[in-house]
């Protein structure tokens, strides 16, 4: 099972963006849609789904953050025909932030920031291995510029099965900001793979609530570990969510909270809603115990 969901955030069009994506890729569907009552956004709408077989959860909670390019989902296509096929399907409202064409790392490859703001690098390489065909990319910039690879080390110390993959250096000189270590690292975190790198162009867009990593826990006591591990940033702890020392965004969520949002009746709904959002790390005990009123 899928244990870290990439999470995304929008003001009104969680649902409308995710049945999008949905009919752009194969293997794709629309698992759950719930509500959360009695918000700060009012009533909001939260959707589970599979991209690819890749599960994501999107959020409809006001225009309180906003997705940019310090992250963006990189699809490994099998043809350069796959790439030219997403790329019509994006491009529509779409802001090209590198042109369709060839690159010394890709055949063909496109990074485009789609209508809801979602950030997405297409590109094809010619291998048979695509092990994961989505992967969220971590761009460390502006003051996170150059601690990519001091994240990633940090990573694989909290995550028990974490496994470092394919990691590349600048070459001296390449990277125009000269603290840019990393151009492309990977890591795997129970099972899903991310990717990071460096902005070695001077960029400065940071990280923030709009992509956060979900983190289901079997228990309390995995819970406490995570929070106790991850947050760094006091002010940023608020209903499960944290925020590292790097920066990035965290959701530290008990794994049955989903199922118990998708089958609870409005009341109970409005309960568990009203109980997690005065929380800072989630007390599984006090959620239930707020479901059954």
């Amino acid at each position: 099972m899928q244990t870290i969901i990439p999470h995304l955030w929008f003001d009104t069009q969680a649902v409308e963006a995710a049945e999008y994506y949905v009919s752009l890729f194969a293997h794709s569907k629309i698992n759950t849609i719930s509500k959360l009552y009695d918000t700060p956004s009012g009533e909001v709408d939260t959707v589970d789904f599979t991209l690819d077989g890749v599960r994501l959860n999107a959020i409809s909670a006001g225009p309180y953050f906003t997705l940019n390019p310090s992250v963006s989902l990189m699809v490994t296509c099998r043809s350069a025909e796959e790439v030219d096929r997403l790329y019509e399907g994006l491009k529509d409202g779409a802001t090209v932030l590198m042109p369709l064409g060839e690159y010394p790392f890709s055949k063909r490859y496109v990074w485009l920031a789609d209508r809801f703001g979602l950030n997405w690098q297409l590109c094809y390489f010619e291998t048979d291995e695509i092990q994961q065909k989505i992967r969220p990319v971590f761009l460390f910039a502006g003051e996170a510029c150059g601690k990519a690879e001091d994240a990633l080390t940090f990573y694989s110390s909290v995550f028990a099965d974490a496994k470092m993959g394919y990691v590349s250096h600048y070459q001296p000189g390449e990277a125009m900001v000269e603290r840019a270590k990393v151009n492309y690292a990977e890591l795997t975190l129970g099972g899903f793979q991310l990717v990071a790198m460096d902005h070695g162009a001077g960029g400065t867009e940071a990280f923030n609530e709009a992509f956060s990593l979900m983190v289901l826990c079997k228990d309390q006591a995995e819970i406490d570990y995570y929070w106790e591990k991850l947050s760094a940033v006091p002010e940023a702890e608020q209903c499960g969510w944290l925020k590292d020392k790097f920066g990035v965004s965290w959701q530290i969520v008990p794994e049955q909270l989903g199922r118990m949002l998708e089958t609870a009746n409005a009341e109970e709904a409005k309960r568990l809603t009203k109980a997690f959002l005065g929380m800072k790390k989630l007390d599984i005990a006090a959620l239930e115990q707020a479901r059954r009123g």
